[in-house]
């Protein structure tokens, strides 16, 4: 079954109700009123979810209990005062909220705008395979890449109120590792949370048709290495139409990372992408997933692009 496009959410709009929530990691209070502050800049009406400071009693690299961390996420999807839901930020804790949710419920309240990456992505996923929505691979609100980037600021506050601005995605930096072009429905975010997905319940079976997404931070060389070849060899890239790679930031010195990925993805007779210009790097723009997309890699060293068919947003 090859992948169809998802369910977009409307643009916001000047006045926008913004729920911040904390899914993953705890939260610094600072970063977050920072960023609550620039999304107020935006014209927007943010405001931090009830358990979005809270540390777990326990195990201090979660961001609260795993039922407070998906109260709050049901409860801003599920009211429908509230225009967007943007995460504080990753690090830990997706997977053992992801199961609490109400799937049902977030489907029958329709799309929504929604942000994040990192351990976001097993959020992602569920919201494209539980709920059939397209969401946003984007900066989280209490990072210091969103607080202090220009171009990160610029890339997401364009998605969201002038989506069709957006189409054209790429930094200078970006080249063909493997030229050609390729159409299919992006999908991915953080490459080792894919692979920690894999097997799980509601998990991907296939992406036959897809234009991978993918980006990591803090794996080894050889644990990329070992990322990708599960993914291999469990058939998760069966299918695939092109690899869009973003940054790899602090997974070691480029050139050893490159071959990595040259000798994974090469021999998959697709066009490869590196260096576009998203995830944990100095620049995080802003992808859209669940949407069909082109992806151009000049064999002649000109400029590697991704460009969205449709709007992030309608």
């Amino acid at each position: 079954m090859t992948l169809q496009p998802l369910a977009r959410a409307a643009r916001l709009r000047p006045g926008a109700r913004v729920a911040v929530v904390a899914p993953s990691g705890p939260v610094p209070a600072d970063r977050l009123e920072r960023g609550l502050d620039l999304l107020r800049g935006w014209d927007l009406d943010p405001y931090a979810a009830p358990h979005a400071l809270d540390t777990h009693p326990r195990l201090g690299h979660l961001a609260g209990t795993d039922e407070d961390r998906a109260r709050d996420l049901q409860e801003a999807w599920c009211d429908p005062a509230v225009d967007a839901v943007l995460c504080a930020r990753g690090g830990y804790g997706a997977h053992r909220m992801v199961d609490l949710l109400d799937w049902s419920a977030i489907r029958a309240a329709g799309p929504k705008v929604f942000v994040g990456y990192s351990d976001i992505t097993v959020l992602h996923e569920a919201f494209a395979l539980r709920a059939g929505f397209s969401t946003l691979h984007g900066p989280m609100t209490a990072t210091e890449v969103f607080l202090k980037d220009q171009a990160t600021q610029e890339s997401l506050r364009s998605t969201l109120f002038e989506p069709e601005s957006t189409r054209t995605l790429g930094l200078d930096a970006a080249a063909a590792l493997v030229p050609g072009t390729a159409r299919g429905i992006t999908y991915g975010g953080c490459v080792s949370l894919l692979a920690a997905d894999a097997g799980t319940p509601g998990a991907r079976t296939t992406a036959r048709g897809g234009l991978l997404v993918i980006e990591d931070t803090g794996e080894e060389p050889y644990r990329l290495d070992g990322i990708l070849t599960r993914l291999l060899r469990i058939g998760a890239l069966d299918g695939i139409s092109g690899v869009v790679c973003g940054s790899w930031e602090g997974c070691g010195p480029y050139e050893r990372i490159r071959p990595v990925l040259a000798d994974r993805l090469g021999g998959l007779g697709i066009p490869v992408v590196e260096e576009l210009g998203f995830g944990h790097g100095p620049t995080a723009l802003t992808v859209p997933l669940g949407v069909p997309a082109v992806l151009d890699a000049p064999a002649d060293g000109g400029r590697c692009t991704l460009t969205t068919e449709v709007p992030a947003l309608v």
